[in-house]
């Protein structure tokens, strides 16, 4: 079981690590702007949903009021509800399990999730890079709005480059041995690829589960009848 653990911690660090660097921007940028360090702190810990909270403080740092920020974080987090769905059978049916495992579902951890080979891996494997991943971005966000502007733009270290990266890395197993899932998912990948520079960050995924509707129901056998 150690050793278990032990390598979901390895293979989920460097997203952590992506995860801390994003956090650190996101901190030092909403500070930086005018927010008080409290707002990214509290952000980070009761909403944390990445991209939408780069959204939600753009909306306020421009002059927008909260209803105007909340709407646009909701907007682009709506794709969760997907991944809620993926990973409902591995959060468990406990009431504090699926309470924990909906607030850490991120892109990031429903992909590692279901690259796991088995339904007791895949559960250990959303917990511990779930856990991991909300930590280090909520230290990330802490000491990016401590350090306020001092920092300057953490993306220039293009660490941010690996979040990408891994989820590739995460679903092309699965794209190579499973045909519907590549019929449902390369359609799905060039449309959200097409609209990217159209609409805002967040949104393209959700325009990608069009491709769902490529999906085909496996043919019933004779013995499913019975």
């Amino acid at each position: 079981m150690k050793d278990t653990d032990g390598s979901l911690v390895r293979d989920s660090s460097l997203v952590w690590l992506a995860s801390g660097v994003v956090g650190v921007s996101f901190g030092a940028v909403s500070v930086a702007g005018g927010l008080p360090v409290w707002v990214p702190v509290l952000m980070s810990l009761v909403v944390y949903a990445g991209s939408a909270q780069f959204s939600a403080v753009g909306v306020l740092l421009a002059g927008g009021g909260p209803v105007a920020a909340a709407a646009t974080g909701l907007l682009l987090n709506t794709r969760t509800a997907a991944f809620s769905l993926a990973v409902a059978e591995i959060l468990g049916t406990g009431r504090a399990s699926r309470f924990l495992g909906a607030h850490l579902v991120t892109d990031e951890t429903v992909a590692f999730a279901l690259a796991q080979p088995d339904p007791a891996r895949r559960r250990r494997a959303f917990f511990v890079s779930g856990l991991g991943l909300f930590a280090v971005w909520n230290a990330g966000v802490l000491a990016g709005a401590l350090a306020g502007s001092a920092l300057g733009d953490t993306a220039r270290y293009g660490l941010d480059a690996a979040f990408p990266a891994v989820l590739v890395a995460l679903v092309l197993p699965t794209l190579r041995s499973d045909a519907s899932v590549r019929r449902c998912a390369l359609p799905g990948a060039a449309l959200a690829l097409a609209a990217t520079p159209a609409v805002p960050a967040g949104v393209p995924v959700l325009l990608a589960l069009a491709g769902l509707f490529l999906h085909r129901r496996p043919a019933a056998t004779p013995g499913d009848a019975a």
